[in-house]
């Protein structure tokens, strides 16, 4: 029996945040897992408010404060991870696979994609008088398909 891919990337995200949870000892609440899936089951990297309307519908109890307080705890535990630059609102992405990011500069949805040739970019040597890289994750800018429509329209 064939499986949605997207269906069975989403239950071993679940297995895999329950398995880090009590690796690190830390509790496996009602609350942190619906939020986890909110992230994990979206294509459109929701960011914090988003999120907390979302699951704010399953569990009218949950705090905004508790949305973002577990979403850094995710991030930190290497579950999700941030897209886009910190000055902006932060849009938070469950796909933890080697992957990069269409972000339309008309409507500011962000889409993943993936490309074998950027995945074999390597970190450039005049990264060391910065630091220590550890992974190179491209976004491309432009208008999404439906942007493009819009603008082809008026």
């Amino acid at each position: 029996m064939k499986t949605d891919p997207e269906v069975e990337g989403l239950r071993k995200r679940m297995t895999h945040i329950k398995q880090v949870l009590q690796q690190r000892d830390l509790k496996l609440t009602h609350q942190r897992l619906e939020i986890f899936n909110e992230v994990a089951k979206s294509g459109d990297h929701p960011d914090a408010e988003t999120i907390y309307r979302s699951v704010r519908q399953r569990l009218p109890t949950v705090s905004l404060d508790t949305v973002y307080r577990t979403l850094w705890l995710l991030l930190d535990l290497g579950l999700i991870s941030t897209v886009g630059p910190s000055r902006e609102r932060v849009h938070f992405d469950g796909n933890t696979q080697p992957h990069h990011h269409f972000v339309c500069t008309k409507c500011g949805k962000i889409y993943d994609f993936y490309s074998r040739e950027l995945d074999k970019i390597e970190v450039p040597e005049a990264i060391q008088a910065l630091g220590q890289g550890e992974k190179i994750n491209v976004e491309v800018r432009g208008l999404c398909h439906q942007c493009l429509k819009n603008k082809s329209e008026s």
